[in-house]
């Protein structure tokens, strides 16, 4: 990016819609970086921002993507798929996407990251009575301050835009269904906020060095339970609509209809509606305050997000995007390890080659060079003379560090690496301020043909790393 001698703020999450509202924004104030996984469709000359590709499970790719921005913005959720297969809970993959972001941040000396998370509510202990989104949530705005970069922390709940997933749920309800049988999730409080509110929050928020670093929670100017916002929604589209409080559906059941109703996947639906149990409402409204602001009421979020047309909402994720994400046969699978106190990343990975091995033989064998690279060779019968190369993973000196064990997988009979395809990833990587790790296959293209890959190689590694969790668990456990 040309020096324009304005401040220069990378976005990762930018495709998203509340990210499209911030790169409109901030492009009046500051030059944006704005981080996507795919190219974007349209590149015009007057583009108000420079977008650039990179996939966040690559931190390579994340460090060249942030090079020359002072402060970063992260938007990213993950709770639906991005490769054909995934393997492992939308919090490791948070967990990862975070971690990369922030030693990216510190590699390229960015002053500030900005992070939009959930409310926390505050009669819930972290540890025991979150839902596992606002868990994940927690974590994430843990994880990106671990590498000594300032974190503004700014947590909404619900944001009324007329592209956001959760919203678009809300209104697909109220929609499609003129009669609802509303379970008690229904009466939570939150706190929706204008995505207008948001989108100018986090613009002061990025123009004021004097913040302290730390959480500050935003919300709207009402307090309304989830069935009062879809009343309200209703009224606002003109729809006569019949809500009836029942306690026969429990959140098992009411993830299910809501899923079917909507068209969203159980990815996105069932962490959000676990969620609900807990009631979003702001503590104080500190950064309203500060910048002398006024909080839009819901109405007036309504009056932005609705379109002047009553024509359906579009399914949450559409079939396109789903043919995107399936068009390649790339798997991602991530598993979370507790290991003993004081070991290393290098401790798991040397641990699981020297296990392996027993665990599986006499039909695999393991070797290891003295550069650290491993070779898994596939031994029908036990016998050595009948051995054949399964997979190649070469380890990168370069791109590991004291928490991060980097392996490239190079070859073998069981790996696709034609025709120039770019090595998927295999690492081991510290759960930062835990006695943790996680083991990830990263961009992994399989060459067995794919149905046979899903019911035999995936549930082979699943069924092998959950044993190799619980032998790590037991030496945790004794040294502890």
């Amino acid at each position: 990016m040309a020096d324009t001698g304005k401040p220069c703020v990378a976005i990762a999450g930018a495709s998203g819609f509340i990210g499209k509202s911030l790169c409109a924004e901030l492009s009046r104030h500051m030059s944006v970086v704005a981080l996507s996984r795919r190219a974007p469709p349209q590149l015009h000359p007057n583009e108000p921002c420079q977008w650039r590709q990179a996939d966040l499970f690559s931190l390579l790719q994340v460090e060249q993507a942030v090079s020359g921005a002072t402060c970063g913005i992260y938007l990213v959720h993950s709770m639906q798929p991005t490769s054909r297969m995934t393997q492992g809970s939308f919090a490791d993959i948070d967990l990862i996407l975070a971690d990369n972001f922030a030693r990216a941040a510190r590699k390229q000396g960015l002053r500030r990251i900005i992070y939009l998370g959930g409310i926390i509510p505050q009669h819930a202990s972290p540890q025991a009575h979150l839902s596992p989104h606002l868990r994940s949530r927690l974590e994430v705005e843990r994880v990106l301050g671990s590498y000594g970069t300032e974190v503004i922390a700014i947590r909404a709940g619900l944001v009324v835009g007329r592209s956001g997933s959760s919203f678009k749920i809300l209104e697909s309800l109220v929609r499609r269904l003129p009669l609802m049988l509303c379970p008690r999730w229904t009466q939570t409080l939150g706190q929706p906020i204008a995505l207008s509110d948001v989108v100018t929050i986090i613009t002061r928020t990025l123009q004021d060095p004097e913040l302290p670093a730390g959480a500050y929670d935003i919300g709207g100017a009402d307090v309304l339970s989830y069935i009062d916002m879809m009343r309200r929604v209703a009224k606002k589209l003109g729809l006569w609509r019949a809500f009836f409080g029942t306690r026969l559906f429990t959140p098992t059941l009411s993830r299910l209809w809501v899923s079917l109703i909507t068209g969203a996947p159980k990815e996105l639906i069932y962490p959000l509606i676990e969620s609900l149990k807990h009631e979003m409402i702001v503590q104080s409204d500190i950064l309203f305050q500060r910048y002398g602001l006024t909080a839009k009421t819901f109405s007036a979020a309504l009056d932005e997000a609705l379109t002047t047309t009553n024509e359906p909402l579009p399914r949450v994720h559409s079939q396109a995007a789903r043919r995107i994400v399936r068009s390649v046969n790339s798997v991602c699978s991530i598993q979370r390890l507790r290991i003993p106190h004081g070991r290393s990343v290098a401790w798991a990975s040397q641990t699981y080659s020297k296990w392996l091995p027993r665990f599986l033989a006499p039909l695999i064998r393991v070797d290891v060079d003295a550069q650290g690279s491993m070779r898994f060779y596939l031994q029908p019968l036990g016998l050595q003379w009948q051995s054949v190369l399964a997979l190649e993973l070469s380890f990168s000196r370069e791109r590991s560090s004291e928490t991060r064990s980097l392996y490239y997988i190079t070859g073998g009979v069981l790996s696709d690496n034609r025709d120039g395809k770019p090595p998927g990833r295999f690492e081991f990587r510290q759960v930062p301020g835990h006695n943790e790790v996680v083991i990830a296959i990263l961009n992994y293209l399989p060459r067995l043909p794919w149905w046979f890959y899903v019911w035999t190689q995936a549930q082979v590694h699943v069924f092998v790393m959950n044993c190799f969790g619980r032998v790590t668990r037991r030496l945790a456990e004794r040294e502890a």
